[in-house]
């Protein structure tokens, strides 16, 4: 198993340790307080949403140092003690943190021009790169060595916001793109990632450890990945805010991929304007990345209409037969909708969601050819980038692997995905680009496009999912409810999804699409709900 890289301080879990090297901001004009006093103005970091903390940086009553000290103290005390709950949620830690957090501090003290996120720290899904010694291993061993000590462009943009890297989060391995049985949340790398709120139930997938860790407040904000309800899935379960953008929004430069036509990094947070802030530094264009040429162009500072007015006159479709039948959900949906209407949304019932069968049908299988297909091409492509100790340099390669190490990389659940998709034939088969149309005229512009034209709504509202199952490695996963994600995935449209409350303590989301490029409607949207219900649920922790 890989082991967690340890900070250099990593004595400083805890306060009395950090006193003993504190920084030496205390005196003169200077805004950033001595750790001790900036740890006692912080309290509880777990009270905090990265919002207030960034206030708090700007207002003088706390540091970066103190707000780092405090998340490793938590990983320590929730992810990793013996008599903790041992989420399994954060795979490794970056050796750098600490030092990053003092020099962000000196960065204040001396007065220079801050980015919007400036000394908040972020936990990263560990299939995408941080420069550094921490390996990329999308949760497979066969990765172990993928020290690549570049920063995928999504990342350095955040950075650039001045943002602190604290570490990586576990994940379904290979972003649950490996077996049809699997179980959601495990990797061979650092094993089942647990939700925080009832701890034998699954954390959901594939950014199982970023919804785990923000659930349990192990950081500020956690990014995952999503090609079909991989953010979508664990923030809901997890009882936290979850974006998905337009598919080229933001970077896929040096991330492990799926599919290149619905892969997309995005922020998962306690709070909706946590997620815009993170998503206004992590969006923009990459050359390096065709899919994102209109992003700078797009782009936007998406927490500037944010207000709890937004819900006030917005004609909102309700996606009714994508509720379900169970009456839990359905009695919280319906008091959602009551919220909305009360803060002005004018709601229209969509009975159906106009997509025939045979059309259902046709766009599931041509997904499943679309990410096989690309799934080969685009890991291919990756794996031809990374570094010379990477012994596994195709998925033929990581098929072998599987094989000759099956006690650590398949004691539960097979290879059936790697398997069909090394038997694809590429990117210029005819069948595939066939999929390609039919998946964007039926998930766009005969899904979503013309639910929103022909019933004249702003944006579609159903619950995400259902809420979590008990984990069972060796069984499968299972998934309860209708799920929301589907459209917006094979579509590449921006999904957005925020606490509507829970079932028997495990949270359940409620989920706003729309077309392309609407993050600012979805989040403007999803901020009025959110200030009108407050719906998040504190995790307890509970043994069953």
């Amino acid at each position: 198993m890989l082991r967690r890289v340890v900070l250099s301080v990593a004595a400083c879990a805890s306060l009395t340790a950090c006193d003993a090297i504190g920084t030496a901001f205390g005196s003169g004009t200077c805004a950033v307080p001595e750790l001790a006093a900036a740890s006692a103005n912080l309290g509880n970091v777990e009270d905090h949403s990265l919002a207030d903390l960034a206030r708090m940086l700007e207002a003088g009553e706390t540091s970066s140092e103190a707000i780092v000290t405090a998340y490793l103290a938590r990983i320590e005390k929730l992810d990793d003690a013996d008599d903790g709950p041992q989420l399994n949620a954060v795979l490794s830690l970056m050796p750098d943190a600490l030092e990053l957090a003092q020099a962000s501090d000196a960065e204040r003290c001396d007065g220079d021009e801050l980015g919007s996120v400036h000394g908040i720290p972020l936990l990263v899904k560990d299939n995408i790169e941080v420069a550094g010694p921490v390996p990329t291993t999308a949760g497979s061993t066969a990765l172990s060595d993928n020290v690549t000590d570049r920063d995928a462009p999504l990342i350095r943009k955040l950075k650039d916001a001045g943002a602190i890297i604290l570490g990586k989060t576990n994940l379904s391995q290979w972003a649950n793109f490996r077996s049809t049985n699997s179980t959601s949340g495990w990797t061979s790398v650092a094993g089942l990632v647990k939700n925080p709120h009832r701890l034998p139930f699954n954390s959901c997938g594939s950014s199982s450890g970023s919804g785990s860790a923000m659930a349990a407040a192990l950081a500020a904000g956690t990014i995952g990945t999503e090609t079909d309800g991989s953010i979508m899935c664990p923030s809901s379960a997890n009882g936290v805010v979850g974006l998905k953008p337009t598919v080229g929004l933001v970077s896929r430069t040096h991330v492990v991929p799926i599919s290149h036509t619905q892969d997309t990094a995005g922020p998962m947070t306690r709070s909706v304007m946590d997620a815009a802030m993170m998503l206004t530094a992590m969006a923009g264009t990459d050359p390096d990345d065709a899919a994102t040429a209109e992003a700078d162009g797009q782009k936007t500072d998406y927490t500037a209409e944010l207000t709890p007015e937004g819900l006030k006159g917005m004609r909102i479709g309700v996606m009714r037969d994508q509720v379900g039948g169970n009456p839990a959900i359905i009695e919280q949906f319906d008091a959602a909708l009551s919220v909305m209407e009360a803060q002005g949304a004018v709601l229209v019932e969509i009975e159906a969601r106009g997509i025939s069968d045979s059309d259902q049908e046709a766009l599931g299988e041509a997904e499943f050819l679309i990410l096989l297909t690309e799934f080969k091409a685009d890991l291919n492509a990756y794996l031809a980038t990374t570094p010379e100790a990477v012994t596994t340099r195709t998925l033929a390669d990581l098929i072998a692997y599987n094989t000759a190490n099956a006690e650590v990389e398949m004691p539960h659940f097979g290879q059936e995905l790697f398997l069909q998709a090394q038997e694809q034939k590429g990117l210029t088969d005819p069948r595939y680009l066939a999929a390609l149309k039919t998946t964007k005229r039926i998930a766009g512009v005969e899904g979503i496009d013309r639910l929103l034209r022909e019933n004249d709504v702003a944006v579609l509202v159903s619950p995400t999912l259902g809420p979590a199952w008990r984990s069972t490695l060796g069984d499968g996963d299972t998934f309860s409810g209708p799920s929301a994600s589907w459209l917006p995935a094979t579509s590449g449209y921006p999904h957005l999804t925020v606490p509507m409350g829970g079932i028997e303590g495990l949270p359940i989301g409620i989920s706003f699409y729309a077309g392309k490029w609407s993050e600012g409607l979805l989040l403007k949207a999803g901020y009025a709900y959110e200030q009108a219900s407050n719906k998040r649920l504190t995790p307890q922790f509970l043994a069953e």
